[in-house]
């Protein structure tokens, strides 16, 4: 089929923010292209009609220019069409962009497209960090402990026995710490889909894990209304430090941790509410939590446990309260978005 030059866009797609550009399905050949789609391609839409996609198609993506004849006919035949391509401007400029491709009344194909290099370069870089992050907390742990053991082995003195106590106690930590950032990077990537599940239920569970190595504790589970959310591995974490912090940091023996689950009486969301009778949580911890707080060295906490919860529960569509007694007790509430029972 010959290429239908004679299909426009109406004048009002020039006053969008997202790239609109008019595709002949069959030959791939650019009909129609609004102000923005030629800002972020860099090329007028005249110039663009008189070039093939695979020359504005950076040569260094894998997704090449059949693929995106493939996805134009795809989306012809009815089936939209949602992917990144990488774009050579006019200029030489590769950036990074999303399209949406939809099959248009006359069976001409309409993409929109969204300039995204800065928050895909922000990903990469994102990624880039958690795995230095984990890479050097784990390497960092395993050196400390392994000369923490032989300082520890062949100390003369009672003084350097203890700080070889201290080095193995700081790995201790930091390998720990590698552990929730792993937690938090699986949270936020959410890459377990997870499933809509009782939440008491599935405290329970968490609470019996938490039973074989903590015989000594108690967890008691109050459901004041049967709830359901959608359960993660972000969930499980969120829930499973809550826990583990309430009974690591208590100071009396045989500690027991109170949780209630029913709607948030202001919302009707999901409320899941964490009680103890420890000392307060201290103010750094939770100032550290706050998005606005400016982290300082002496402002960021002495873990990141708290942040695990606050992430996990973000990356499920809810959030984190937290308040402490003046003299004992601490309170930490999630709220969650709840959903209807599966069938």
């Amino acid at each position: 089929m010959t290429c239908r030059t004679g299909a426009i866009l109406r004048a009002a797609y020039d006053d969008l923010h997202v790239g609109i550009v008019l595709y002949d399905p069959d030959t791939g050949a650019v009909l129609d292209a609004n102000d923005r789609l030629e800002s972020i391609f860099g090329f007028t839409t005249g110039e663009l009609r008189d070039l093939s996609v695979g020359t504005y198609t950076a040569n260094t993506h894998s997704f090449s220019a059949s693929e995106f004849h493939e996805r134009l006919r795809a989306s012809a035949d009815g089936e939209p069409q949602s992917f990144v391509w990488r774009v050579k401007r006019g200029d030489g400029e590769l950036v990074w962009v999303r399209l949406h491709l939809s099959r248009r009344a006359d069976g001409l194909v309409r993409a929109e497209v969204r300039d995204v290099t800065d928050s895909y370069h922000t990903q990469r870089r994102e990624e880039l960090f958690w795995r230095l992050l984990r890479h050097n907390l784990r390497n960092g742990a395993n050196v400390l402990t392994g000369h923490g053991e032989r300082i520890a082995t062949e100390a003369e003195t009672e003084g350097v026995r203890r700080s070889a106590a201290v080095v193995r106690d700081t790995a201790g930590d930091l390998g720990r710490m590698a552990e929730s950032v792993t937690e938090i990077e699986r949270a936020m990537r959410g890459e377990d889909g997870g499933r809509r599940r009782p939440v008491a239920d599935a405290i329970r569970e968490v609470a019996d894990d938490l039973a074989v190595d903590r015989p000594a504790a108690t967890v008691e589970i109050a459901e004041r209304e049967r709830m359901w959310t959608v359960v993660d591995d972000a969930f499980t974490h969120a829930v499973a430090h809550a826990l583990e912090n309430a009974v690591v940091h208590a100071d009396r023996s045989g500690p027991v941790v109170d949780v209630a689950v029913g709607p948030s009486p202001n919302t009707g969301r999901v409320e899941i509410r964490i009680e103890d009778d420890n000392p307060p949580i201290p103010n750094a911890e939770l100032r550290a939590l706050d998005d606005r707080a400016e982290t300082t060295t002496t402002s960021h906490g002495s873990g990141v446990g708290l942040f695990v919860m606050k992430w996990c529960i973000e990356s499920l569509g809810g959030e984190l309260a937290i308040g402490s007694d003046d003299h004992r007790g601490n309170t930490i509430r999630f709220y969650l978005p709840p959903k209807a029972p599966s069938t």
